[in-house]
């Protein structure tokens, strides 16, 4: 058996294709996976750094803001769009796969429809509430569509192909001990807190993370353990340079966890988006969360898929546009003050998971391409 697995841009479509890797991994020793890609996104290093094939595709998006880096930028994206077919095309006549899976990003679209055209069997991931621009598109041209709620399926162009499922969790993020995790990373009889803000960070969470720094300078109790994201450019350690906190001792800023799956296994508490993926992953293994969606994204879905746990109680839903000091520290002063809440979140949220995503994933693949034994 041989699977292409095309994903890019953000941990949240890396990650789904990695899980469904394990799974067909797990079930047939001998399948043959390979991901496609962008050499230059961070799909490159979790993809390399499981243990999987990658093949270079260069493909990116247009931006709209106008400028002179966006407009060069664009030109590029034309150029990689005119030479995305062709450059499918190759990779699927040199691996040959018996199924291509699209999991979401740029370089999904042009590897999944030439799949489809010659007669590949095929399927798409979406993971969020309402579907991206791609999949709706190509949800028309594959065998199989799985989605995470009734409300995704709905957005599609043919609903009866769609399979709701929920999202894939990996083995790595149900597996992990959480006493071992905290010991791992020094934080043996502390109250952990992790917050990040995406790939490549967010601006906003970055400032609320500064003010909860100042906020917790002197609780001994506390290690708060935060992802700046790629272009924070050292500002937030200046920040806490200058207000004298200890960095290393009370918090503990990261660029990028690989590994992040053992910080949130550690965890007491999240801070971070409302991607559908890391709501998966929170609700796997019930963990209290506050939780600040993106306004910046296509219908809203971050909020939608926040209210998931916010609805019952299992997480604290903040709107960026009320996000700030006041407003962080009131909430994140409502769990310190109370363990059990914290314990009590972390039990609601992981009754919200669906346990058997991937294995429902799994099985309509292996009936679609003879997988099983």
């Amino acid at each position: 058996m041989r699977v292409i697995i095309a994903a890019g841009g953000t941990a949240g479509h890396i990650n789904p294709g990695l899980a469904i890797a394990e799974k067909i991994k797990k079930e047939n020793p001998n399948a043959d996976i390979m991901f496609v890609g962008r050499k230059q996104g961070m799909e490159y290093k979790l993809v390399t750094q499981a243990g999987y094939k990658f093949s270079h595709m260069e493909v990116t998006g247009f931006q709209r803001s106008f400028s002179f880096e966006n407009i060069k930028r664009n030109f590029i994206t034309l150029k990689n769009l005119l030479t995305a077919n062709k450059a499918a095309d190759k990779i699927l006549n040199e691996f040959n796969p018996d199924l291509v899976i699209g999991t979401g990003g740029y370089v999904s679209g042009p590897i999944v429809l030439r799949a489809a055209k010659k007669n590949i069997k095929t399927a798409l991931h979406e993971q969020n509430a309402f579907a991206g621009v791609t999949n709706k598109l190509l949800s028309k041209k594959v065998d199989k569509v799985f989605v995470a709620t009734e409300k995704a399926a709905k957005y599609m162009a043919f609903p009866e192909k769609c399979i709701v499922c929920g999202n894939p969790v990996r083995e790595e993020i149900k597996n992990i001990d959480v006493s071992s995790a905290k010991k791992e990373i020094n934080a043996e009889g502390k109250l952990v807190v992790l917050s990040f803000g995406g790939s490549l960070g967010a601006a906003a969470i970055n400032k609320a993370m500064q003010q909860l720094a100042l906020h917790n300078k002197n609780r001994q109790d506390i290690i708060h353990h935060h992802v700046v994201g790629r272009y924070d450019e050292g500002n937030f350690k200046k920040f806490l340079e200058e207000n004298k906190i200890d960095n290393d001792e009370r918090i503990v800023v990261h660029e990028y966890l690989y590994d992040i799956a053992k910080y949130m296994a550690a965890a007491d508490i999240i801070i971070c988006r409302c991607g559908a993926l890391t709501i998966a992953e929170i609700s796997c293994i019930g963990k209290a969360s506050i939780l600040i969606p993106s306004p910046n994204v296509a219908e809203n879905h971050q909020y939608y898929n926040g209210k998931v746990l916010s609805d019952i109680d299992a997480a604290i839903l903040i709107e960026e546009k009320d996000l700030n000091e006041k407003t962080i520290i009131e909430n994140f002063e409502k769990l310190y003050n109370n363990p059990n809440l914290i314990k009590d979140m972390g039990k609601k949220a992981k009754k919200a998971y669906n346990s058997d995503c991937v294995e429902i994933i799994y099985n309509n693949l292996a009936d679609m391409c003879n997988m099983k034994n």
